[in-house]
């Protein structure tokens, strides 16, 4: 049987965004909203909600249980410093908690993901299927070379 862990991740990732779009909304104000203090400008992806979404299942679902504050560690970026005379060092920021919460909310709403008091995000059984599901589709699509010798 083929899981998350047996396809590439940009590949899955795909698949799974694409399956989301029809469980979840991405809400109104995405449109005006940075994805982070070290960003300049929203993201200009028509599907980035699906696309985090999916993303955020797979970190779960690999790395659980999971909080949002490892998560926007994970999703942060490189801070520019403020004052362009002061030399300092290599800083980083974090990304967007109020994104990645309300995607959590959605995925929760959805019995993908659970929550676990004082550990953070765990996957569910309905979200494991899920992504193996997805996983299994993507493999079938994979171009494999290798394999063909052996046909």
């Amino acid at each position: 049987m083929v899981t998350l862990y047996d396809v590439p991740a940009d590949a899955l990732i795909e698949e799974v965004a694409e399956r989301l779009e029809d469980r979840i909304e991405q809400p109104e104000w995405m449109a005006f909203v940075k994805t982070g203090q070290t960003r300049e400008l929203p993201p200009q992806q028509d599907n980035f909600w699906f696309i985090r979404a999916a993303s955020l299942l797979r970190k779960v679902a690999m790395n659980g249980p999971v909080g949002v504050d490892r998560l926007s560690t994970e999703y942060g970026g490189r801070k520019r410093g403020s004052n362009r005379y002061v030399v300092s060092g290599k800083h980083s920021d974090t990304g967007s908690k109020n994104i990645i919460r309300t995607i959590l909310q959605q995925l929760e709403e959805e019995g993908l993901i659970r929550t676990a008091k004082g550990e953070g995000r765990l996957i569910t059984d309905e979200g494991r299927s899920f992504l193996d599901n997805a996983g299994a589709d993507v493999f079938e699509a994979l171009d494999r070379p290798e394999l063909e010798r052996y046909a």
